[in-house]
């Protein structure tokens, strides 16, 4: 196990990044940070340039990949960091040099286990794309197809250990803190980047959510997952059919391909719906760059390594509390929130139904086509601190891709209409799932699945009595503490400080 003095320098260099590029910054203006705090940012910067306009993401982008990667999670995240914050964050390119040839040469081959020659007839050595975790080359098989060969970059996965098991321990000293640092729940944070980030660092897994994705959207023929090869992947090889189209970002060059630009946002919504609503699995990082029109208007996606998954109970949820705010049934929308646990009970559900009226009214006479869906979620989540409510890292995701569709949406058609395009698929979807023919196959449902786990109550009864004669249970297993205060004064002032930087870093940052 890393020292907490490794952490804590680890901690102190990035520190220092952040505050020459002003990502501190707005720490000392928060009227919540501690003073023990709030110095510390001030030391921090010491003898440092600090812009006037922080600079998230040339923070993040310095601070090296794992960085980056935690920037673009964090960017989901206007809650923790702020709307400035997440905005600029939103922009990071995760675009890094591409390793030498050589390297990715080896890397294929070890990780496929046989001559790069044997697999395919030609391999680009230039990189068509370099990111943090990964780089993407152009090759053509033995057999004759076009693909996309995604390499792992070189001792990645030990740089991105390191860096989360430092995230994990700053996490827990600021959680430890307490108070609203406490609510924000950083060490769920954290552990939800680690799963992004494991899932990223096993290309079998992106594989396996391509392929999960590809079935899901058999239903909704304008949108296209390209097949993946299983042969010429594994761990650190991920290859897929190379697409051949426009990215959506590209607005010029679709116009003189002769795209239909208001099909294809209609294209984009609709297949978002089927993902989120009717699949519950969706690709959660939507943005133009991982979009391309293909020449027969259809809309491929690449990039699965962030992924998104919502239970269908959250699913009506989310549903009902739009359709709330829509209509005005406010009082519904806030028994929502308590059914769902997103409130804890203590507090008084009127005064909840009118903190959202607050955020419903001012859309309420507008068009439906002035009805942003990014707005109303972002006043959904800006009276989290008065009421409590405990962060939902899923739900969060799901606005940041929400937002992400919507805007390529707007910039592909900005008269587009996201509630008449959605419409027809959201009533079908609400009506199948809450009308009566859905109530009474859930009630059976739900009472064959009591009855087949009686046979396991009556064995967990047993267990709990056992009869004489019968083996003692085995003792409980203790706690482990993560961080050992004790052994003199300098390891309590390394704790103190090491709290205290951390409570700093994760309050803006996390």
């Amino acid at each position: 196990m890393t020292r907490s003095a490794v952490h804590l320098f680890r901690l102190l260099r990035w520190g220092r990044t952040l505050a020459r590029h002003g990502a501190l910054s707005g720490i000392e203006r928060d009227p919540l940070t501690p003073a023990p705090v709030r110095r510390l940012t001030r030391i921090a910067r010491l003898g440092a340039r600090v812009p006037n306009q922080p600079a998230y993401a040339d923070a993040f982008e310095a601070l090296g990949p794992a960085a980056i990667k935690l920037g673009q999670a964090l960017a989901t995240r206007p809650d923790l960091v702020g709307e400035e914050a997440a905005a600029d964050l939103f922009r990071l390119q995760d675009a890094l040099p591409p390793a030498p040839y050589p390297l990715v040469r080896a890397a294929v081959e070890r990780g496929l286990g046989k001559p790069i020659e044997a697999l395919f007839s030609h391999f680009e050595e230039q990189a068509i794309g370099a990111a943090s975790i990964a780089q993407v080359h152009r090759a053509i098989t033995t057999d004759g197809r076009k693909v996309a060969v995604k390499i792992l970059r070189p001792g990645i996965e030990e740089e991105m250990e390191r860096a989360i098991e430092t995230y994990e321990w700053a996490a827990a000293q600021a959680e430890a803190m307490g108070g609203e640092l406490a609510r924000l729940r950083p060490r769920l944070v954290i552990a939800t980047f680690r799963q992004w980030t494991l899932r990223e660092l096993d290309l079998r897994r992106e594989a396996a959510s391509a392929s999960e994705l590809a079935e899901g959207m058999e239903a909704e023929p304008g949108f296209v997952v390209p097949a993946v090869d299983w042969s010429r992947t594994s761990r650190r090889i991920l290859t897929i059919d190379w697409v051949d189209g426009i990215k959506l970002a590209d607005r010029e060059g679709l116009l003189s391909a002769g795209h239909d630009l208001r099909a294809l946002a209609a294209n984009i919504v609709r297949a978002f719906l089927r993902q989120t609503i009717a699949d519950g699995f969706f690709h959660a990082d939507m943005h133009q760059g991982n979009l391309f029109a293909l020449p027969d208007g259809r809309i491929a996606a690449i990039d699965f390594g962030i992924m998104g998954r919502i239970d269908r109970q959250a699913r009506v949820w989310l549903a009902e509390i739009l359709h709330g705010l829509i209509t005005g049934n406010y009082k519904r929308v806030a028994e929502i929130h308590f059914e769902a646990g997103y409130v804890p009970p203590h507090h008084n559900l009127a005064e909840f139904t009118t903190a959202l009226r607050a955020v419903g009214e001012p859309i309420r006479g507008l068009p439906v086509k002035d009805i942003s869906i990014g707005q109303m979620l972002d006043g959904l989540f800006a009276i989290t601190r008065a009421f409590d409510m405990q962060t939902q890292p899923h739900l969060l995701l799901l606005q940041k891709t929400m937002v992400m569709v919507e805007g390529v949406a707007q910039s592909l058609d900005p008269e587009i209409n996201m509630w008449e395009t959605s419409g027809p698929f959201v009533k079908e979807w609400l009506r199948s799932e809450l009308g009566p023919e859905a109530f009474i196959a859930d009630r059976l449902l739900a009472d064959f699945r009591t009855l087949t786990r009686l046979p396991e109550l009556v064995r967990r009864i047993e267990a709990a009595f056992p009869s004489e004669g019968a083996a003692p249970p085995p003792p409980p297993l203790r706690d482990v503490q993560v961080v050992r205060i004790g052994g003199g004064w300098w390891r309590n002032g390394l704790i103190a400080i090491g709290g205290a930087v951390a409570g700093a870093l994760i309050m803006w940052l996390l």
